[in-house]
């Protein structure tokens, strides 16, 4: 049987499970539940109407395997009082939509949402490469990283911010799920190829995709929201270059130019400041960091950058530790890294973070170079 999705007539769904509720026998309600789950596997004989939308009813759209694994749950009830309490639970959850504020998460089919991640450890094996998402850029972080964090802390027409659009990863995610995204990309011809690529994305629920050219640290973001008829964003991703990891450009405001390791953290705190102005309080920004060695030594960057938010007025929500393949640069030199790492006593990494901080402090958003309290 698929364990794909199954579309059922919502009002015939819920008819059918409150008959099954009303029964009084154990038997009756296994009698019950066994005729909606072979009608669920041979859908040509409904004659009930269940598995067909009418145009005046409303239609929704379950997890068959979900959907199968309650109906069991009921089936393997030792008692009245149990099979009754599933089949409340299932008719509850189908009629009742519960979702919190920062997210379109139906918390009451919350078993429906098995590809929203929650541990703390990602382990994935290869970035998503479909549609106008390409990996050609440099430093590219994976598109599931945008799309598990608009998924738990945005609505659908919720504002996104990226700092470091990049190759424009973000804003196609935002197209794919539904969110309006702005972009700030510092290096014209970054920002130029990125905008060909969002343009490339279909763009099905009608969400606006604006990339600008300028530094995130001094860039006003104020009148480009006015434009689209907003003061604040919902949501802001941060992935800043590993200070000098990868050298993106020979621009001094690129921080991947930054002097020493002091340099970057500063540079990158007045990003933290100037974008984090505009975003809303009690909505989270996503930082994803990685570290970095230095003549041989250990720099944890991420935890440096860590405490340069938290020093602004946010607090820390979570820590997630990413895999990530090899780069470009090491790909074809695996032998000749182990053997370093053999010589100077250290690991090769493999790993990065994303960390989740809530905005709990004031801040103010500018306007027309004056600050607007929000």
């Amino acid at each position: 049987m698929s364990s794909g999705a199954i579309t059922l007539n919502k009002q015939g769904f819920v008819r059918f499970l409150s008959r099954i509720d009303r029964q009084t026998r154990l038997r009756s309600i296994r009698t019950g539940v066994t005729a909606l789950r072979n009608l669920l596997a041979y859908p040509h004989e409904d004659g009930r109407g269940i598995l067909s939308s009418c145009p005046d009813e409303e239609a929704v759209s379950l997890h068959k395997d979900v959907l199968l694994s309650e109906l069991d749950q009921i089936l393997e009830a030792k008692t009245i009082e149990r099979a009754n309490y599933y089949v409340k639970r299932l008719e509850k959850g189908i009629e009742r939509v519960k979702t919190g504020k920062i997210n379109d998460i139906n918390l009451s089919r919350w078993k429906e949402y098995s590809e929203i991640l929650t541990d703390s450890l990602w382990v994935m094996d290869k970035r998503d490469s479909s549609g106008a998402h390409l990996a050609s850029y440099w430093g590219n972080f994976i598109p599931q990283i945008p799309h598990q964090m608009m998924m738990r802390y945005t609505k659908k027409g919720d504002w996104v911010l990226d700092a470091f659009a990049g190759g424009g990863t973000t804003l196609i995610e935002c197209r794919r799920l539904g969110r309006n995204g702005i972009g700030i990309e510092l290096l014209p011809k970054v920002a130029r190829e990125a905008r060909n690529l969002i343009e490339k994305e279909g763009n099905p629920h009608g969400v606006i995709s604006d990339l600008r050219t300028g530094d995130s640290r001094s860039l006003n973001l104020w009148p480009i929201l006015l434009d689209h008829s907003q003061e604040q964003v919902q949501l802001l991703i941060m992935h800043p270059p590993y200070h000098d990891i990868i050298k993106f450009s020979n621009n001094g405001r690129d921080l991947s130019n930054a002097p020493t390791t002091e340099d970057f953290l500063k540079e990158f705190g007045e990003v933290v400041e100037n974008a984090g102005s505009f975003l809303e309080k009690d909505r989270y920004l996503v930082l994803v960091i990685g570290d970095k060695y230095s003549k041989g030594d250990w720099i944890p960057l991420g935890f440096h950058c860590m405490n340069e938010i938290l020093k602004r007025g946010y607090t820390l929500k979570s820590i997630v530790v990413k895999n990530f393949e090899d780069t470009r640069g090491k790909r074809a030199q695996k032998e000749l890294w182990r053997y370093r790492a053999l010589v100077g006593g250290f690991y090769v990494f493999k790993h990065e973070y994303v960390m989740v901080f809530r905005k709990t402090g004031c801040s103010a958003a500018r306007m027309g170079g004056k600050r607007r309290p929000l």
